[in-house]
């Protein structure tokens, strides 16, 4: 099949990476990869790993969007392609209204991916206008099926997959480890307490300090690292994080590593990964590779992210906004071995990879259609 999927852009997050290993999964199986997007620094990646990435200006929410709407019309008839699939909504209004101008014949399968639980109004309401719809977790698909239009049997439910081989069965490499504390010095012979996630407030960075204060309290053996860059709009917020570590006396045994590109050495570095989101997350893509990795998680029992707890971790499950119980539940952790933890296939990326392509086919098969 010929596949092209389309999200605002290309800088970092869960929906992004998402992306980018699924597109290299398509190419690995023989299928033609394209991504549509305003760019970033992965849409280098998606080259590198055989996929073709396009330029367009699909990311701002603006009316000024829909001059990309001929753009995109061009692109669909040049590419013809089998399946577009939509990850965001300002991608799927263009997409929606470039084809409306296309013969019935021309229009490949639209699949759309409901990655969050979007605001309800007409504007969300495009995602749920696709040929068929997947949920990326059980919760996300309940809220869609409650506040949308849409025949339930037009939605699937997809977990989003780990690459478990590049995370499971692994040690920390001595060179990198040696990079990492001659930089950081402060976090050697250290219990790291470590909360990945890009900077933003609904991520949970506040009550992460505020737990990080009680833990230190007990454990002064316990460094805190906060991993994430704070994307265009969210250096305030930083700013704030920054200013509350020093009002809770945490500058010595907090720290701040921006953004990186060395996740899977990270999750084996650190003794206990936290999830604090401050609303319920449709899955929690972090929670996933942590435990991929073999590191215990601790996480607000709810949304995407409990579900996963749920199937093969319950011992990290706190009650919601419990920062109390939260820095318990990762003292009680740093004591015990570290767990033997076992993913369910359903979060491992070759099941999504495969449950995806079968939705494709089944919406080619429904429109009478078979790849190019």
């Amino acid at each position: 099949m010929k596949i092209l999927q389309a999200l605002p852009a290309l800088y970092s997050g869960g929906v992004e990476r998402g992306t980018v290993e699924f597109a290299a999964e398509l190419v690995k199986r023989g299928h033609e990869s394209f991504v549509v997007s305003n760019g970033g620094p992965m849409a280098e990646q998606v080259r590198g790993q055989g996929s073709t990435h396009i330029h367009m200006p699909i990311h701002r929410k603006t009316p000024a969007s829909f001059g990309q709407i001929l753009p995109m019309r061009k692109l669909l008839q040049e590419l013809k392609p089998d399946i577009v699939h939509v990850r965001s909504r300002m991608p799927a209004w263009i997409i929606n209204l470039a084809l409306k101008t296309l013969p019935a014949d021309q229009q490949p399968g639209i699949v759309s991916t409901f990655h969050g639980m979007y605001s309800v109004n007409p504007y969300s309401a495009i995602m749920a206008k696709a040929d068929h719809v997947i949920a990326v977790s059980n919760c996300v698909r309940d809220y869609v099926l409650k506040n949308f239009i849409l025949p339930e049997d037009k939605l699937t439910v997809i977990q989003r997959g780990v690459d478990i081989d590049a995370f499971r069965h692994r040690v920390i490499n001595d060179q990198w480890l040696d990079i990492l504390l001659s930089r950081f010095p402060q976090l050697a012979g250290k219990k790291i307490i470590m909360m990945p996630g890009r900077i933003s407030r609904w991520k949970g960075q506040l009550d992460y300090l505020e737990v990080m204060a009680r833990i230190v309290c007990q454990r002064p053996d316990c460094h805190g690292i906060i991993v994430g860059g704070a994307e265009p709009g969210k250096e305030r917020f930083l700013q704030e994080l920054e200013r509350e570590r020093s009002r809770l006396g945490l500058t010595d045994t907090v720290t701040f590593l921006g953004q990186r590109n060395d996740m899977t050495n990270l999750y084996l570095f650190a003794d206990v990964v936290c999830h604090m989101s401050t609303k319920p997350e449709p899955f929690g893509r972090t929670v996933t590779e942590a435990l991929a990795s073999g590191a215990p998680v601790v996480a607000y029992n709810r949304g995407g992210a409990a579900e996963t707890l749920q199937a093969c971790f319950k011992d990290g499950l706190v009650a919601p906004d419990d920062s109390g119980a939260f820095a318990s539940t990762v003292l009680a952790l740093l004591d015990k071995p570290r767990p033997v933890i076992e993913l369910p296939d359903r979060f491992l990326l070759k099941a999504q990879t495969e449950a995806t392509l079968a939705i494709y086919e089944r919406v080619l098969a429904r429109k009478g259609a078979r790849p190019a």
